[in-house]
């Protein structure tokens, strides 16, 4: 195995300590190194009828006050969750003076972005306008759109959880296979066993907003809701709350990557779309079979020989399942790895908490992770197990990774 290690470190996020602990006013019942699923013919069965089937969570797993959330698949300032405490305090944490002067984007008649008057020039870093991933203004996290690893395949699923994955979940669990999913606020409150599946099952859970707007339309206070209402929700359901999120159609800019930044949270792209959500709505099942087709291909014709793809697919319904199911053999066989974001990047530690991510390549820590994430300390490969890190500190202000001496003896005696 070919090993590269993330060598370019980016620049210190400044980001104000006090908003950086909001996660720690989060409640949850749930021991992310101990979940025991409820035995329920909805977390069971494989009839997506009877899986779909609405169930209220056992309370001492799982417990949702309705005023305490925004309605669910809409603005995450529904519901007057922007006038609440705990919103306003983090809220009036944040010093807006420094947030970039980037407008609300407009969307068209027919729904899209309205990119007719932006500039050429891409100041904005607008990646619905030029697939800009790498921040024009300082102080913002860098995208993620790639894994560094040669001939890897990025293995991310959007839109869950959903409550039909038992099937789609035993097979990636059968194959030995870690994900990174990105989850939904909206749907981790309706589908809470969904999420605490994935956690237990040792997939990286990743944000994926609270409900799936194009980010760069919304206000400052609205992105903000939208992060940190889903950032709660997933915290309540697996116990951990995520570094790492992804923008619903890849919409995000400098203004909202400003604003993830504030909350430690890094955007990861992707830079093939097999466009399986779109199965048999506007385009053919045969379609989206030739695109699989062609990214698997990929795997051994030399397009991955220096580095490695991720790959936007969905588990949104059962197509899209269906055709991961299918394809994921085809995938091992082509490439030589099929890794979660968290893996083929090295992130030692993907969440909030002291909670290590132990399923890494060689234990260098992401560089495009904030100032104020974990500095990386020394793993293993294993199965994806999560792991207590009982010495993990956090700072506001700096992170120290103990490998960048031996990245530095390294690379010294590469150039003598």
């Amino acid at each position: 195995m070919v090993f590269i290690l993330p060598i370019v470190l980016s620049a210190a996020a400044v980001v104000s300590a006090d908003t950086l602990k909001y996660y720690q006013n989060f409640t949850t019942q749930i021991d992310p190194k101990n979940i025991t699923i409820p035995s329920i013919p909805q977390t069971t069965s494989l009839d997506p009828t009877t899986e779909c089937t609405y169930y209220n969570p056992d309370p001492s797993l799982f417990q949702v006050v309705g005023s305490e959330w925004p309605t669910i698949w809409q603005r995450a300032t529904t519901n007057g969750m922007n006038e609440t405490k705990e919103f306003k305090n983090l809220y009036n944490s944040i010093d807006w003076s420094k947030a970039p002067n980037i407008p609300v984007r407009t969307l068209t008649a027919d729904g899209g972005l309205d990119t007719t008057n932006y500039n050429s020039s891409d100041p904005d870093c607008w990646w619905s306008a030029t697939t800009c991933t790498k921040p024009k203004i300082t102080d913002v996290n860098e995208d993620i759109y790639y894994c560094p690893e040669p001939e890897t395949w990025g293995l991310t699923y959007d839109d869950g959880p959903n409550c039909s994955h038992n099937a789609f979940y035993d097979f990636l669990s059968e194959q030995k296979l870690k994900a990174t999913m990105f989850y939904i606020g909206s749907n981790v409150i309706d589908w809470p066993y969904g999420a605490m599946r994935g956690i237990k099952d040792g997939h990286h859970i990743a944000s994926h907003t609270w409900s799936h707007p194009q980010m760069t339309t919304l206000t400052n206070q609205e992105v903000l809701a939208e992060f940190y209402y889903t950032q709660k929700a997933i915290k309540l359901a697996t116990g951990v709350t995520p570094r790492y999120w992804r923008p619903p159609y890849g919409d995000v800019d400098d203004r909202v990557r400003w604003i993830a930044t504030q909350l430690g949270l890094t955007a990861v792209i992707w830079d093939r779309d097999t466009n399986d959500w779109n199965a048999g709505v506007s385009v053919t099942v045969e379609t989206v079979e030739k695109t699989y087709e062609q990214f698997i291909e990929m795997g051994s014709n030399g397009t991955y020989a220096d580095s490695g793809n991720i790959v936007l697919t969905h588990e949104i319904n059962n197509t899209t399942m269906s055709l991961a199911i299918e394809n994921l053999p085809k995938i091992m066989a082509s490439y030589k790895q099929v890794l979660s974001v968290a893996t083929c990047q090295n992130i030692s530690y993907p969440y909030f908490e002291d909670i290590e991510w132990t399923d890494v390549l060689n234990a260098t820590s992401n560089s495009n992770t904030t100032s104020n994430s974990n500095s990386s300390t020394t793993a293993t490969q294993s199965n994806g197990t999560l792991a207590a890190q009982a010495n993990s500190p956090v700072s506001a202000g700096t992170t120290f990774s103990p490998n960048i001496a031996l990245i530095a003896v390294v690379l010294a005696s590469l150039i003598l």
